[in-house]
């Protein structure tokens, strides 16, 4: 199966970078499905957003992603957020905390965003 080349980076740090068979990010026009071949494309992440990378060994890479942009070009995904984390570093009784003591909607979506990259609901 053909892959791609994937950069997951945060402003901090850089997350993750590989080979992948797919990538899924949520984007302000809906969630996009980015398969080898894919078209060029430049989106806007959402607050509080979660990223899977399909590896090419088969595993998940599962991520909240906070703001930030999706770049698909020919050469392959590069996934630049405000902030990120992976679903393993995401201390789910903090994230439940934050849920419910949120100050605005996008704190809220953050928060809420961290809990389903950690595969628990909100």
């Amino acid at each position: 199966m053909a892959e791609i080349s994937v950069e997951l980076v945060a402003v901090e740090r850089r997350l993750w970078s590989g080979t992948a068979k797919m990538v899924i990010a949520q984007t302000t026009e809906g969630e996009l499905g980015v398969l080898p071949g894919h078209e060029p494309l430049l989106g806007q992440l959402v607050e509080g957003g979660v990223v899977k990378i399909r590896t090419a060994d088969d595993e998940t890479i599962v991520a909240a992603v906070h703001g930030g942009f999706l770049s698909i070009t020919g050469d392959g995904v590069s996934i630049l957020a405000e902030s990120a984390e992976l679903a393993e570093e995401i201390n789910v009784e903090q994230a439940r905390a934050a849920v419910t003591g949120a100050q605005d909607e996008d704190e809220r979506a953050r928060a809420a965003g961290r809990l389903r990259a950690a595969g628990q609901t909100v």
